[in-house]
């Protein structure tokens, strides 16, 4: 059973700010990225970028856990947002997530700070 998980999106200059905390588990990472596509999909004015803020807890996902998560966001809607995916808590050896979502047709990138992550999402080089 997974862990209490809090979500809170709001308006962002590129689209959405997200930020989540709780556990990090594969159940609970799935259930914020489905909130975010939820969100990206009802939009009216549709987001061109995603700053996500992520303040989970305990072990980091594994590089299959990413893999399998990226694999599933291929053709979900996420192929035109810029995602910029910031682990104040420290990057935890996530690089290959990184590399996942660009071989998916993703354009993300992670942070450890948020001023670079809303930098890169809103002026940097597509």
């Amino acid at each position: 059973m997974s862990s209490e998980l809090d979500i809170l999106i709001a308006p962002h200059p590129a689209g959405l700010r997200v930020r989540v905390r709780g556990e990090g588990s594969l159940e609970n990472t799935i259930a914020y990225w489905q909130a975010i596509l939820a969100e990206v999909r009802t939009s009216l004015r549709k987001p061109g970028g995603v700053l996500l803020i992520d303040e989970m807890s305990g072990d980091p996902l594994s590089a299959g856990q990413w893999q399998s998560l990226v694999e599933a966001m291929r053709g979900q809607g996420l192929e035109q947002v810029r995602i910029a995916h910031v682990k104040p808590q420290g990057l935890q050896l996530v690089e290959y997530c990184q590399i996942y979502a660009s071989e998916a047709g993703l354009d993300a990138q992670v942070f450890e700070d948020e001023g670079q992550a809303d930098l890169w999402l809103r002026h940097g080089e597509r």
